[in-house]
């Protein structure tokens, strides 16, 4: 048995060499443990708070208890940690030992040079379900019975914070490379090689938990009121005046249009961060034409220099790249312009302030100086191969401890530097994330995804997933990105569908790589992806679709702002507000967009009507019919190829313009 002690702020246990701290952090409480003394860990999640609150401790024999914001905390004799809610007796989450005998609870395992793998496990309980963890390709909703890795891949965004069934909000506060299992035996988190446990738990209702956790990661700013748009990309558009046309098409056409994109290979060399003057002649006479048009030009911006990009050299000397523990300096060979085969390519250090100064300092230079205001985020994982963490040493720490720090860094470098410049709306397109990235403006996009019918069922799963996980700011690629024959019929019906989901989600994007498709390389370009592309039928829906957006923009902007102010998204499942529904914690095909419009996508070809769970607490008006319908049932509704189904929740207030475009 341990020795217990008594904090301001909580209880510290020590038995052996390991000591462990429980306090009262913020909102909820926080778990901390090492060898010998609790190590100074790399930047995690928790915001820097300046004190912790104070709490009043009681220890008879080998037990102390406290409470704090709503959680009634034991830590016992054994340095076993358990959290229930006043009054309540059974513990909603508890510290599990994996043996009677060894391990106990908690494992640290030598790595060397004092570094460990450390192990937390906790009991697992009947019927519970888990949601958040990010985004990720596995398919699922509810997370348990999931094995997931705690590593950034396109597509795979790892954010270590979970929302129980049973009333918690649990967040692994380590950036290090690992897993989670979310087993029917027990719940284990894994770092690979740390130097401390550190976890943080908060209690309440969905909604609380999801405010609680904004408190302590960091709040979304305010959205920018041109990001509620459309916004108009392809694979690449290769020059100036290929981008131009596009967008005085959408103009001539008196289509709505916020942001227009230029992708990669835009430079003379990957990490010159600027335009080819060759293919960009004028770069602020472009920005300049597309603002009297009420247009954004966002710019792509990769985190990886090229060995004959202009900046490689000194960046190299300055130490301002992920450094290799072992081998030569390459990070990834790459094409770029000029080279015959392939160069070596590196990735700056984000996590280095000096890199993420020099690097935005370029970004000013080669495109803020012009104009532009918007930056896509691209490839932030970053995207190595192979990945090697293992191999990776980053001004903040080895790349096993640190490694999923780095698209949060990268979004702080425009997040940095555009508020050093002056700018109040800031928001940046970010295709990986981990926890907090929220607070530096950063939207998120699904990656690099396949454009089929079972792609566009995930992408729904994997918005609620990031909403739970507190990143408010998310979109997809519509029509999804890998393929698609513009003049397909199958591939026309589910780009209808898929716009219809993209107009009902934060963002409103349509990008992807049509067919005929090109080798990787400096000249690819990719089909035509306009909502033109598809043929008349497809375009008159699409058009539709772009009104409807346009009408929604005043309340996707006023729930906005209560995003910005409580931490709960708007885009959200369906429990989040009716928790004390069963039925609601089930539904993956349907979802809140705000607390008054209920959506439910068509997800598969050939449908023209489909079932849709209204839950129990409200009754709901179907848009198109206006008939109204009780909640806690399910009602089968039409869904022709023009419209989605959405329902307003009886009471809320009717927004004309937008309820005549849903029915149209």
């Amino acid at each position: 048995m341990g020795c217990l002690t008594a904090r301001p702020d909580g209880v510290e246990w020590r038995s052996g060499h390991e000591t462990l701290v429980v306090r009262a952090w913020g909102r909820g409480v926080r778990v901390m443990a090492g060898l010998h003394e609790i190590p100074q860990g790399p930047p995690a999640a928790l915001l820097d708070r300046d004190g912790s609150p104070t709490v009043e401790v009681t220890i008879d024999a080998d037990t102390a208890r406290f409470g704090h914001a709503g959680v009634e905390v034991t830590v016992t004799g054994a340095g076993e940690v358990s959290f229930a809610r006043p009054g309540a007796g059974e513990p909603f989450l508890a510290e599990q030992a994996a043996h009677f005998w060894w391990p106990g609870a908690r494992l640290f395992a030598a790595t060397g040079n004092g570094y460990h793998r450390v192990e937390q496990r906790f009991a697992a309980a009947d019927g519970e379900r888990f949601y958040g963890l990010g985004q990720h390709t596995h398919g699922m909703f509810d997370q348990k019975t999931a094995v997931v890795d705690l590593v950034q891949r396109n597509g795979e965004v790892t954010i270590p914070f979970l929302l129980s069934s049973r009333g918690y909000g649990f967040l692994w506060n380590s950036p290090a490379v690992g897993r989670v299992e979310l087993a029917g035996n027990g719940t284990r988190w894994v770092a690979d090689s740390a130097r401390l446990i550190d976890y943080w738990v908060t209690a309440g209702t969905p909604a609380e938990i999801l405010s609680a956790y904004a408190d302590a990661t960091g709040r979304a700013p305010t959205f920018p009121a041109w990001a509620s748009g459309f916004w108009q990309s392809k694979l690449r558009y290769r020059t100036q005046d290929e981008l131009m046309t596009v967008a005085r098409e959408y103009r001539r056409r008196g289509l709505p249009l916020s942001v227009i994109v230029c992708d990669f290979f835009h430079g003379p060399h990957i990490g010159d961060f600027r335009l080819d003057p060759a293919e960009w002649p004028d770069p602020r006479g472009m920005v300049e034409e597309l603002t009297a048009m009420g247009v954004r030009l966002m710019m792509s911006v990769w985190p990886s220099v090229t060995a004959v990009s202009v900046n490689f050299n000194e960046m190299l000397e300055r130490g301002y790249f992920v450094r290799n523990e072992r081998g030569v300096e390459v990070g990834v060979l790459s094409r770029d312009k000029g080279v015959e085969n392939r160069t070596y390519m590196q990735f700056y250090d984000p996590t280095n302030p000096a890199a993420r100064a020099y690097v935005w300092e370029r970004v000013k230079r080669g495109y803020h100086d012009h104009g532009v205001r918007v930056f896509w985020l691209d490839a932030s994982e970053p995207e190595m191969r192979p990945a090697a963490p293992d191999n990776l040493l980053y001004h903040a720490g080895p790349g096993q401890e640190v490694g999923n720090l780095y698209p949060r860094e990268n979004a702080r470098m425009i997040w940095e530097g555009m508020r050093e410049a002056g700018e109040e709306e800031i928001l940046s397109l970010n295709r990986s994330a981990w926890a907090g990235s929220q607070r530096y403006g950063a939207a998120v996009w699904s990656g690099d995804i396949r454009a089929d019918w079972d792609s566009l069922a995930q992408q729904l799963r994997a918005g609620l997933s990031m909403a739970v996980s507190g990143i408010p700011w998310w979109t997809t690629d519509i029509g999804g990105f890998h393929g698609g024959d513009p003049d397909s019929p199958e591939f026309r019906e589910l780009m209808a569908r898929w716009f219809q989901f993209g107009v009902f989600c934060p963002i409103t994007r349509l990008h992807g790589d049509r067919e005929p498709r090109m080798a990787p390389g400096p000249e690819m370009t990719g089909g035509p992806n306009e909502v033109w592309s598809f043929g008349p039928e497809v375009y008159e829906i699409l058009t539709r679709q772009l009104s409807l957006r346009e009408s929604l923009r005043p309340y996707i902007h006023r729930e906005m702002a209560n995003v910005s102010s409580t931490g709960v998204p708007l885009m959200r499942p369906l429990f989040v507000d009716y928790p004390d529904d069963p039925a609601a914690w089930d539904v993956a095909d349907a979802y809140l967009f705000g607390p008054d419009l209920l959506v439910a996508p068509v997800l598969g070809p050939g449908v023209r009507e489909r079932a849709v769970y209204l839950p129990a607490g409200a009754d709901w008006r179907d848009v198109a019919t206006g008939r109204t319908h009780p909640g806690g049932t399910t009602v089968t509704v039409p869904a022709p190829l023009r419209r989605i189904p959405v329902f307003a929740r009886e009471g809320a207030a009717d927004t004309g313009a937008a309820w005549q475009e849903v029915a149209a």
